[in-house]
């Protein structure tokens, strides 16, 4: 019994000494304490939540993630079947009008869907222009299941939103965050009706901001404007239209567009930033239509310019974008820009390219003045810019007759024109069959417009100003490209 004793007695020794050996060469110590002014350099070891002004570190998307689904609608579209004629670019437009010359097929009656954001308690909606183009009906679903009829406000093919409206009152809607503060690398969620789903939530960050990927430019040519937010929070087919938020729950985007060789994500989604988002639902709401601002400066920048031109123009050297062209009674000419500048401020922020810049002028309205800095020969001056709208002045402009043709076209290149032996043209490259030169004429896609009631024409402007005189019906007159003769189109507005 005394040896048993013995061993169990040298055995626990033994254990409390190899404890006291490990605690003190191979643990450390670990001290609990408060953080205070005086031990600054103690830090918890766990993660915190997020500050009311700031997206870093562990981030908490649960609260955002709720209440910003419950104010994302599902947005269903119709168009109805209708008949289409086609003819082939040959004759006189006039005779198959009067004779039914060309072939006549039905389109099949068509439905889609995708996203909207609730951002007013009355029922204004957010969507992209994209999702209810051309639909003779458009429903919106709430996150309860409570479907309306909707109506289309405005479209602006430009920045490709529209705004939608139901009769109710007292909806959940996302409060406006400023796009100017995201970040890269900030935690975003992307909320949508994707595929055939339910209301969905994906997260991911901002992986990069600014970007112009061309996507707009076929529907709206030369008028796009697009500095996308880059994510990579998944976005599929039908969450167009979606809101993109922060972890405050605050919209900071509208999904657009994915970067995908399938159709479907492949990691990479894009959307409209906020501020541009809120100064065009607020025009549409006001004035029914855009209140677009214009420098009126053509402009090159490190992102387009030919590796030549970022030598020889010093792009590599100066930060900013370079004025290569100052239109006649625009708003940077009364400004004092000059063919040469770079501007490198507009307001409080920093323009390096031209979709900053671009951003930046979407945000304001003909009429508002800011503040526009530029570099001339190494010196640097501010001034202030009044801006103007389409047509050189600050009056408000009246609906957009340009969109109402329902084409979509762009100006013919100077080799274009020589090629064509025209002075210049408007080149169709897309037309809705629900616009006024889709339903009223047989005019196909290649055609050329080139004078409008025998006035030569050349650029979008010209058409824009002849289409706002106060007269009803237009002789479109034109070519199309291999094919011999003049045609002409007979357009009567709205």
């Amino acid at each position: 019994m005394k040896k048993i004793l013995s061993v169990v007695l040298i055995a626990v020794a033994t254990s409390v000494v190899t404890m006291a050996v490990a605690k003190k060469y191979f643990y450390p110590t670990i001290v609990y304490q408060h953080p205070t002014e005086e031990s600054s350099d103690l830090h918890f070891a766990n993660y915190t939540e997020p500050s009311a002004s700031a997206d870093g570190g562990y981030v908490n998307l649960e609260d955002a993630a709720e209440r910003s689904s419950k104010a994302v609608v599902h947005i269903k579209t119709e168009t109805k079947a209708r008949a289409v004629q086609y003819r082939s670019p040959f004759g006189d437009d006039f005779f198959d009008q009067f004779f039914g010359g060309g072939q006549r097929y039905y389109q099949q009656p068509q439905q889609s869907s995708g996203s909207g954001v609730i951002v007013t308690a009355d029922g204004y909606i957010v969507t992209n222009n994209h999702v209810v183009d051309g639909a003779d009906q458009v429903t919106v679903i709430l996150n309860n299941k409570k479907s309306y009829p909707a109506k289309v406000i405005g479209k602006d093919p430009s920045t490709d939103l529209a705004v939608l409206k139901i009769n109710e009152t007292n909806l959940p809607s996302i409060p406006y965050g400023n796009s100017d503060d995201v970040k890269l690398g900030q935690w975003v969620l992307a909320v949508g009706y994707p595929l055939t789903l339910e209301t969905t939530v994906t997260a991911g960050i901002v992986s990069a901001k600014y970007r112009n990927i061309g996507i707009n430019q076929t529907k709206s040519g030369n008028n796009a404007i697009e500095s996308f937010i880059q994510t990579d929070a998944a976005v599929n087919p039908g969450n167009s239209g979606g809101a993109l938020v922060n972890s405050r729950g605050e919209l900071i985007g509208i999904n657009s567009a994915i970067a995908s060789p399938t159709g479907s994500y492949a990691g990479y989604s894009f959307a409209i930033p906020s501020n541009i988002v809120r100064k065009i639902v607020a025009d549409m709401i006001k004035y029914g239509n855009v209140q677009r601002a214009y420098l009126g400066v053509a402009y090159v920048d490190s992102k387009n310019a030919t590796p030549e031109q970022i030598s020889a123009l010093k792009l590599d050297k100066i930060e900013g974008v370079y004025v290569n062209q100052v239109y006649d009674g625009s708003a940077a000419e009364s400004a004092g820009i000059k063919e040469g500048d770079f501007i490198t401020r507009i307001g409080n922020k920093t323009i390096k390219t031209g979709p900053e810049m671009t951003e930046q002028i979407a945000q304001f309205r003909p009429g508002d003045n800011t503040t526009i800095t530029y570099l001339r020969n190494g010196k640097e001056t501010t001034t202030t810019i009044n801006f103007k709208n389409r047509f050189g002045t600050t009056d408000i402009v009246k609906a957009d007759v340009l969109a109402s043709l329902g084409v979509t076209m762009r100006e013919l290149t100077k080799q274009e024109s020589q090629a064509l032996k025209v002075k210049g043209g408007l080149y169709i490259t897309d037309i809705n069959p629900t616009g006024l030169i889709g339903k009223q004429t047989r005019m196909k896609k290649t055609f050329v417009i080139t004078q409008v009631n025998e006035k030569d024409i050349t650029t979008t402007l010209e058409l824009e100003k002849l289409l706002a005189s106060g007269e009803k019906e237009f002789q479109l007159g034109g070519i199309y490209p291999n094919y011999q003769g003049l045609y002409y189109y007979m357009v009567k507005l709205d």
